[in-house]
């Protein structure tokens, strides 16, 4: 387990939502006393108490969890499938629909005698559409209704729970602890996947230490702070392998041996953090985001398009993907936020107040009413023959 030197601070029990308040200054306010705006050396090794804050982007744990769709029981949807055997499944739907190249629009079936075939709305014919124009027969239908319901199967088994995030907050808590004996002001907060509402169980988490409000120096500044952390995580008996990967945006990965979790840890890039909580408020916008957007992300890690490291596609472009394609729609599913809503996701907003902008949101009712499978086929048959 973690070394406590106080105990209770850091008990999953115990967590408490953090504020974004920071004792780093904001923009345009005086500098505090010993302030430097370049950046912090390690201080002395202080014998006093840093309390403990937590992340400002996790949801409290008491907070409502997402309904289940369409009615289905999370928990006999676990009972029933092995998560590998759903993805499979999936698979061979997909493989199935896509070689007779069955592809539809979403919410655009007619029935007819012999089959269904979708119609131009704009155009008022039964004609391409941009999207697809296909005769299918009712066994085509039968599989997309199998596919939504695979869908929801393997979004229930593989979705990150409650207590997934609480073991990533709790090493967040403790780390954030030990980096402050060096650094006094910082403050570590987790992002990324694990707070966008977009990881699964065994996603690894993304840490962004802020040390100041101004940009830094990521090729010599930000190495050097991570090397000093890199020592200090050196001498953490729950802490193993930590290597500093010197990229554009320097890292430091590592492993939690108390949750098993692999962290990334980056120093001042404050953009994760926004991109964080927008995505996040995606996330939640709509109850289909995050079933499609898991789904996709599955399919292409088991083809092996996932990986922006050997040139294929990352999961935050994948994201943006099928973001873009609910938007586009002739019947969009979300809306653009940043446009409906810019004051609530400006870039220049202080990176500590951040969390408070989307607050008064309204939820976001789409007229498409899809299914997952409807949404899963014209997201592949977008773009293959029709984003430019």
């Amino acid at each position: 387990m973690y070394t406590r030197r106080h105990s209770g601070d850091h008990s999953p029990y115990n967590l408490k939502r953090q504020h974004f308040s920071s004792p780093v200054p904001h923009h345009g306010s005086p500098p505090a006393a010993g302030y430097s705006p370049s950046v912090p050396r390690p201080g002395p090794r202080e014998t006093q108490s840093t309390p403990i804050q937590h992340s400002p982007l996790s949801p409290q744990p008491s907070a409502p969890r997402m309904p289940p769709l369409w009615g289905e029981n999370p928990r006999s949807s676990l009972q029933a499938y092995a998560k590998d055997k759903v993805s499979l499944r999936i698979m061979i739907i997909i493989h199935i629909m896509c070689s007779g190249f069955l592809f539809i629009q979403p919410g655009h079936l007619h029935s007819r005698s012999h089959g269904y075939t979708q119609t131009n709305r704009d155009h008022g014919k039964t004609s391409p559409s941009g999207i697809a124009c296909v005769c299918i027969s009712t066994d085509a239908v039968s599989c997309v209704s199998q596919l939504s319901g695979q869908m929801v199967e393997l979004f229930e088994a593989c979705q990150q729970q409650s207590t997934d995030l609480e073991r990533k907050e709790l090493c967040r808590a403790q780390l954030q602890r030990e980096i402050q004996r060096l650094f006094p002001l910082v403050r570590l907060y987790l992002a990324g996947s694990s707070l966008s509402g977009f990881g699964s169980r065994n996603s690894d988490a993304d840490l962004c230490l802020v040390i100041q409000a101004a940009p830094v120096d990521q090729r010599n500044d930000a190495v050097y702070v991570l090397s000093l952390i890199q020592q200090l995580f050196y001498r953490l008996s729950y802490i193993e392998r930590p290597q500093l990967i010197r990229a554009k945006v320097p890292i430091l990965k590592f492993r939690d041996k108390v949750s098993g979790v692999e962290f990334d840890l980056n120093v001042n890039n404050t953009v994760g953090i926004r991109n964080t909580f927008l995505l996040r408020s995606y996330a939640y916008a709509e109850r289909r985001v995050r079933p499609i957007i898991l789904v996709i992300k599955r399919w292409a890690r088991h083809h092996r398009i996932n990986d922006a490291s050997k040139g294929t596609l990352s999961s935050y472009t994948l994201v943006l993907m099928v973001l873009h394609y609910l938007q586009t729609l002739p019947e969009p599913v979300i809306p653009s936020l940043q446009n409906e809503y810019p004051e609530c996701f400006s870039p220049s907003m202080d990176i500590h107040r951040v969390p408070e902008g989307p607050r008064d949101i309204p939820p976001y009712s789409s007229s498409n009413q899809a299914s997952l499978g409807e949404l899963l086929l014209g997201f592949l048959k977008y773009y293959t023959s029709v984003f430019r």
